[in-house]
Formats: structure tokens, C-alpha cells, sequence
């Protein structure tokens, strides 16, 4: 959990201007670093880019490192979702009192009807998910994300939720972040309706994921909140308006570059993925490197006693490198009183975009860097995590 002291300081002269004799003082942050209170450092330039000062923050829940998720509400009077906030998806669907399969009957279900501000599109969907699949109607009504009200949204309402996937899901349904394009059906993503509204400061969201299973997550509208980072923001150009993707350089194994993005790679920036995933024909050669065995269950395993001796992996994006520790990518389990470890690298089998591998820069990636998704300028900054 972050704490962020802010102090307002007013003087009232009553009688006009007083000229004071110049005296050394120690400053506010000086005075108050002696009280124990430290104030986040505040970059100068910040007062040449407004738009980075503003914005509306709402923390997100943490679940045991895997799923990051966030209350809006739907409709007049609100009715209250927990979502997941997925920069890999487009459309905003939540169950619905349409839908009586498992998964549905387990979680929180929108009522159209007691909507005054509802609106049937009377239009079909079909959502395919990595896992996990659902069909839907769409309608309109106004939603609040963070205390942004957005006025005649499309929203998805499930009908039918197939299989056991989002039976245990801890969201009621999924918000998407990314560009219009790959939404289904032509829906308006929240983000575009925000902007089509002029709703933000300016138009970019951010994230910051928190680690070990501790709360404190925040996502950021209109702004960042440039206590959540350390140093500076690194960009890098959006390569395809699609999903939130990027190219990547090069791909180093303790700081030895093994050549595979030579001719360049590109990879999905992705809140909705978990862990990182690499291309399939890639993994071998990286559980080699760090010595991991795969278990019975397909999982790659290591000696817990080890993790500080694995191999510190590096992307390169835009000639800087995001290293990632071996705490970063190993993922330790507790059950009955056991420990065990395992890495959170998967194999992806995507198929490579203009003959370039692709990669998936998922949750073990983002809560290392804070991750900041420009739609103004089509671009996505990173910077190393507070």
C-alpha cells in the first residue's frame, strides 16, 4: 500500500504586500524529510506536460498475482461489477440475468430492467478468450469507471458462459482497453467513448500492478501518477492499432544477446495475460538456460534454493533494456506447508506478425514497469516500478 502526504500551505496578508528581509530557511521538503515524512520526488518537466499531473486514479484488486480486476457500475440507479481490466481485449461485457449457465449463477448479474437509462441494440456476440469463451447481447446505458460517467456506452450482456473458466473467476466480467478495431461486433471501447466525450485531461490511461499478492494496484485515467515510477518514462511506438502492441530489439540471457530478435519481434502488451509468454519455439532454450525442469502437469519447475543464482532476462524496446530478476519470472506456491517454484514463462503458439515472433508481455512483466498506454500519440511508455 503506497501513502502519498500532500500538504497545502496558505498565507493571508492581510495588510497588502509586506516586504520581508531574505533569510535562509530550510525547505518544506528539508523540514519535513526531519520529521519522517518524505514527499515523492516531482519531476520539474512535469510542469511543461500538464497532462501527466491530472488524472483519475481507482485502485484495483490483486489476486493472488494472477487477475486485476475493479468495481464500475452500470446503470441509473448504478448497479455495481467487479471487472477485469484487460489492455488485451476491446469490448465491456458483465453477466447478465439472460444467462443461467455456472458461471453466470456464481457471480454478480446486471438487470436491464431495473435500468431507467438501459437500451437494447438488439445485436448478438461472440467472445473468444484464451480461456474461456461467452455469447452476448449488446445494449446502451451509462457507466462509471473510477468516477468517469460515460453516457450511452455499449455494453455486452451475456447470455450464455460455456464450460468451467469463469466459474471461478473473481470478476463479473471484463472492461477492454485496446483499439477499436478488434472489438466484436463494432462495439465502442470505454476508452474511445472517454475520449469521444472529452471526459480525460488528456487521452491515456496507466497502470501499476502490485507484487505478491498484495493489494495497492492502481490504474490511472487521464494522467499518471508519477509517484507509482522511478526515473524517467521510455517510449515506444504502437506497431499495429490493434492490440497494445510494440516491436522489441533484442532478447538477452544474463546480459548475452541471444539473436533471436535480430530481425526484430513484436510483442502484445497484455493486463489480461498472467504471465509472460514467449514464442513456442523459444522455450526450451529459456528453461534451459534457467535450469527448469517441466513437472508432470506441464509447469516448468525450479529448486526454490536457486532462485537467486537464475539468469536475469533483458527485452530491448527502442534501445533500452527492461531487465527482469529472477524474482520477477519465478512464481513461488505455499501448500501444505511446501514450497515450490515455478516459472511464469508460457509458450505462446500465436502465429508471428510480418514474419516476426511475438511475445506476450503479461502480468510478471508489468508489475516490474509502470506501463502507460498513450492514445494521443499511439504509443506505450514504460518506467521501472515504485
Amino acid at each position: 500500500m503506497k501513502c502519498l502526504v500532500a500538504v497545502l500551505v496558505c498565507v493571508v496578508l492581510a495588510e497588502g504586500i509586506v516586504k520581508i528581509p531574505l533569510q535562509k530557511h530550510k525547505s518544506m521538503r528539508e523540514a519535513m524529510r526531519e520529521k519522517g515524512i518524505v514527499l515523492p520526488y516531482q519531476d520539474p518537466v512535469l510542469k511543461y506536460q500538464p497532462e501527466f499531473i491530472s488524472s483519475n486514479n481507482m485502485y484495483i484488486n490483486n489476486y493472488a498475482d494472477t487477475t486485476y480486476y475493479g468495481a464500475i457500475s452500470i446503470g441509473t440507479p448504478p448497479q455495481s461489477f467487479q471487472v477485469l481490466f484487460d489492455t488485451g481485449s476491446a469490448n465491456l461485457w458483465v453477466d447478465s440475468i439472460y444467462c443461467n449457465t455456472q458461471a453466470c449463477n456464481t457471480h454478480t448479474k446486471f438487470n436491464p430492467q431495473q435500468s431507467s437509462t438501459y437500451s437494447a441494440k438488439g445485436q448478438s456476440f461472440y467472445l473468444p478468450y484464451g480461456a474461456g469463451s461467452l455469447y452476448g447481447t449488446f445494449g446502451y446505458d451509462t457507466v462509471n469507471v473510477g468516477g468517469i460517467v460515460i453516457n450511452n456506452q455499449e455494453i455486452g450482456l451475456s447470455t450464455n458462459e460455456p464450460g468451467q473458466n469463469f466459474v471461478v473467476a473473481k470478476f463479473d466480467g471484463i472492461l477492454g482497453l485496446s483499439y477499436p478495431s478488434i472489438s466484436a461486433g463494432g462495439e465502442t471501447p470505454v476508452m474511445d467513448n472517454m475520449i469521444n466525450q472529452n471526459l480525460l485531461n488528456a487521452n491515456i490511461f496507466a497502470f501499476y500492478l502490485s507484487r505478491g499478492g498484495q493489494q495497492g494496484s492502481v490504474l490511472s485515467f487521464g494522467g499518471v501518477d508519477n509517484s507509482l515510477y522511478q526515473g524517467q518514462i521510455n517510449w515506444t511506438p504502437v506497431t499495429s492499432e490493434t492490440y497494445w502492441q510494440i516491436g522489441v530489439q533484442g532478447f538477452q540471457i544474463n546480459g548475452r544477446e541471444t539473436g533471436w530478435c535480430s530481425q526484430g519481434c513484436q510483442s502484445i502488451v497484455d493486463t489480461g495475460t498472467s504471465v509472460l509468454t514467449a514464442p513456442s519455439h523459444f522455450i526450451g532454450y529459456i528453461m534451459q538456460a534457467i535450469g527448469a525442469q517441466q513437472s508432470q502437469y506441464g509447469m516448468y519447475m525450479v529448486d526454490c534454493s536457486q532462485v537467486n543464482n537464475l539468469p536475469t532476462l533483458s527485452f530491448v524496446i527502442s534501445g533500452v533494456s527492461f531487465p527482469l530478476s529472477p524474482s520477477a519470472y519465478i512464481i513461488q506456491h505455499y501448500q501444505n506447508g511446501y514450497q515450490s517454484c515455478s516459472v511464469g514463462i508460457s509458450p505462446t503458439y500465436l502465429p508471428s506478425r510480418d514474419g516476426q515472433p511475438l511475445w506476450i508481455f503479461g502480468d510478471v512483466f508489468l508489475r516490474e514497469y509502470y506501463s502507460v498506454y498513450d492514445r494521443n500519440n499511439n504509443r506505450l511508455g514504460f518506467a521501472e516500478a515504485a
